[in-house]
């Protein structure tokens, strides 16, 4: 595939799955966890493979069209305040996955993608339970928790695709 071919599906999917993380956040699956926390912490397998392939530069640019295009999405699928959290954390998460990923790209292969989601996620969820939630009758501080501990798993599960993806890219 060629590199606006890949960009264009690489931006598609980073719309789609903060779009539905963000309706889907809404929904607690129990007390520790919403069912955004599966779908969310893909977002970061999208921009470490964007970033492997076409660079931190052109990384930053698919997080900022997916910015734009899923906070828009997100006000109708979600709700304003939601959507206004969602966005400012992704905004700032994403840019320091990109970063921490752009200083760790020599390192071992896994060192990147994981320690960048690692941290990406975990500052995603601070900004956005806290943005989203702070003040209403959920229990916001136990639901980030459960997001982040299944968000770390994933970050994890995701290496073995990242890995194949790498080496055929």
């Amino acid at each position: 595939m060629n590199q606006q071919g890949g960009l264009t599906l690489l931006t598609a999917a980073m719309v789609a799955i903060v779009a539905s993380a963000n309706y889907l956040v809404q929904f607690p699956v129990n007390e520790w966890l919403t069912w955004g926390a599966l779908t969310y912490p893909i977002s970061y397998f999208v921009t470490d493979l964007t970033n492997r392939w076409y660079g931190s530069e052109l990384a930053r640019r698919v997080v900022y069209v997916g910015f734009v295009l899923a906070v828009i999405l997100s006000v109708w699928l979600a709700s304003p305040r939601i959507a206004l959290a969602s966005g400012t954390a992704f905004l700032v998460s994403q840019l320091m996955d990109v970063a921490i990923f752009n200083r760790l790209r020599e390192h071992s292969w896994w060192r990147a993608p994981l320690i960048s989601s690692v941290l990406g996620s975990l500052v995603d969820t601070a900004l956005f339970f806290a943005l989203a939630f702070y003040g209403t009758d959920l229990p916001w501080v136990t639901l980030a928790s459960g997001d982040y501990a299944v968000k770390v798993a994933i970050a994890g599960m995701m290496l073995g695709p990242y890995r194949m993806l790498v080496a055929r890219g």
